[in-house]
């Protein structure tokens, strides 16, 4: 492709950049830190440094959240600020912008993606709007523009996306409030719950990466935190088994919406699914045999899971964006 193209993957945890004929040009945290309400003081990796420590007059949030543009005004300002140090100017005017969405989203969020891109000073030449679903197939190299039907489960940041693709489309999706911040959410719950003692949602997140499983495990790992009985700091032994009694109900979640749209699925497309499986992605579904766990749960269905997880979705823009035959795939 002779012209300059860039894809975005406007993920809730992170922002992945790919950029035509050069591969990912950025992969970063998907969190801005702004002093005084006006002011960027610090985005991406460098703002999640702060995340959970910094003073009142510095907020740091993530923009997008469940799968949306939540603060389309700190997401432009964190947008600019990543263009602005990756010589923007140079590498980015007038070029066309590929940007993955969520299926189930409604027309308006979706044009939020649009007016994020439009309303830089790059001057892009054109916007295309991918599907997320579709780009996830492509970045795990399925082809999905036959007549073969896919079954795609990425389970993200806040979201856990269900699809299933034929002819290039999507047949059926569902987007389920469940992902890896929720993971968090259920250990820091769990602690506090048993243990009186409180922990930060940095300090789940070693404890989900470090020792997390889909079955019960003896791994342990200390982690710091406030005693709620001393109210000083201290320093626990969290065990796996804990951990997983903690996450099982949300894994189970997932399985049983994933049953509900392979009820309602067409029998010829269901026969595919059978012959090849199901594809697990997302940055989540690094947890430990939490793909053992959905072959039990699926009563056998074969699992199939993707090398590099958190990048699926923008190697799958990439795709589309180096090989003019999947132009049609985009909006």
């Amino acid at each position: 492709m002779s012209t300059k193209a860039i894809g975005i993957d406007f993920g809730t945890n992170s922002i992945k950049i790919y950029k035509n004929e050069e591969g990912i040009i950025l992969h970063q945290k998907n969190v801005i830190a702004v002093y005084n309400k006006t002011h960027t003081f610090a985005v991406g990796n460098e703002a999640y440094e702060m995340y959970e420590k910094a003073p009142a007059n510095i907020a740091v949030t993530y923009p997008v959240k469940n799968g949306v543009i939540a603060d389309i005004g700190n997401m432009q300002a964190l947008i600019d600020y990543f263009f602005a140090e990756l010589d923007g100017k140079k590498r980015f005017k007038g070029a066309e912008y590929y940007i993955a969405v969520p299926t189930d989203i409604t027309e308006v969020e979706k044009r939020a993606y649009f007016d994020l891109i439009s309303n830089t000073n790059l001057k892009p030449k054109r916007i295309h709007i991918v599907e997320k679903p579709i780009a996830d197939a492509l970045g795990m190299d399925l082809d999905i523009t036959g007549t073969t039907g896919t079954l795609i489960v990425d389970i993200g940041a806040n979201t856990t996306e269900v699809s299933i693709l034929s002819l290039g489309g999507i047949v059926q999706s569902r987007l389920i409030p469940i992902g890896g911040n929720r993971f968090n959410e259920a250990i820091i719950a769990k602690v506090k719950r048993d243990r009186n003692f409180v922990i930060g949602e940095k300090t789940a997140e070693d404890i989900k990466t470090q020792i997390a499983s889909a079955f019960e495990n003896d791994d342990t790992i200390d982690v710091c935190g406030r005693n709620m009985v001393t109210g000083l700091p201290g320093e626990i032994t969290v065990t796996g088994r804990e951990v997983h009694e903690a996450l099982i109900d949300l894994f189970q979640d997932i399985v049983d919406q994933i049953k509900v749209l392979l009820e309602r699925t067409p029998p010829e497309i269901s026969s595919d699914i059978y012959k090849h499986g199901v594809y697990l992605t997302g940055g989540s579904s690094r947890i430990g045999e939490l793909g053992e766990f959905f072959y039990q749960q699926l009563l056998g269905l074969r699992v199939n899971l993707c090398n590099e997880p958190e990048s699926s979705v923008v190697m799958g823009l990439g795709a589309v964006i180096e090989n003019p035959g999947l132009a049609r795939l985009s909006q």
